[in-house]
């Protein structure tokens, strides 16, 4: 790997939206509801509310900052570590299971320079706020990688790719949206199935709904915290820090 791939992941020149936007929304209005019985237990005289619910506003608040930080900076900081802990040649085939704007896509892609990054998503704005086909083929040309992108509509439970057509296979933040355990069970199992054998497949995940038993089939799937959360890991706080899931395929 160059020097100079390396220094690439820390220039951005997209724009990557907020990971499920609804959440700093629902915490920004506890905020405002917060305060407000701040205030009205104050004019009341009733510190007994007014304390707590000052408390309770300057958590969220807190929480509110942390996440949009996590979500516009932190990962990638985080992201940078693990695409370069893994040693690429310049020449994988690399898949992106729920890429939304291209957050790891492109950064990895920058490590490409002789292989290919394939992204899939279903390009739901819930999930990502401004997620689209669109705007993640956008952020490729303007991260100067659109020659060696393939970009997809589909979904991880069922990928319309063969079997072990992938060197390395990621996910950031995407298997968990999926609402039942039997779907996300089923989006491990297609990563394995087009993981090449002797290859390596990484997840961070939201601890909402991370899975506590790793079924990976035929794969070396060790769990393990991703406890960086100095570096911003967490979403909303250390008690909503995200997880961190490697595995690599038997040969």
């Amino acid at each position: 790997m160059t020097v100079a791939g390396a220094a690439n992941l820390d220039r951005r020149r997209g724009e990557y939206g907020i990971d499920a936007p609804y959440v700093p929304l629902w915490m920004g209005a506890g905020v405002v509801a917060a305060i407000a019985v701040f205030f009205i237990g104050s004019a009341l005289s009733i510190p007994a509310v007014a304390v707590p619910a000052l408390n309770i506003g300057l958590a969220l608040a807190a929480s509110v900052a942390d996440y949009l930080y996590t979500s516009r900076v932190g990962k990638f900081a985080v992201w940078r570590g693990l695409l370069l802990s893994l040693d690429l040649r310049g020449d994988e085939r690399v898949l992106d299971l729920g890429c939304g704007r291209g957050a790891v896509l492109l950064m990895v892609a920058k490590l490409l320079p002789r292989g290919r990054a394939v992204g899939i998503d279903l390009w739901k704005s819930s999930d990502q706020s401004g997620n689209a086909l669109e705007v993640t083929r956008r952020n490729a040309e303007l991260e100067g990688v659109a020659d060696r992108v393939d970009l997809r509509t589909g979904d991880m439970r069922a990928l319309p790719f063969e079997d072990e057509s992938f060197d390395v296979v990621l996910s950031s933040l995407a298997i968990h949206n999926i609402p039942d355990a039997a779907g996300r069970a089923k989006a491990i199992d297609e990563a394995v199935r087009v993981l090449r054998r002797g290859a390596a497949s990484s997840s961070r995940t939201s601890t909402r709904r991370a899975s506590t038993k790793c079924n990976c089939g035929n794969a070396a799937c060790p769990r393990s915290s991703d406890a960086r959360w100095a570096r911003a890991c967490g979403f909303g706080g250390p008690w909503i820090a995200a997880s961190l899931v490697r595995a690599r395929k038997l040969a």
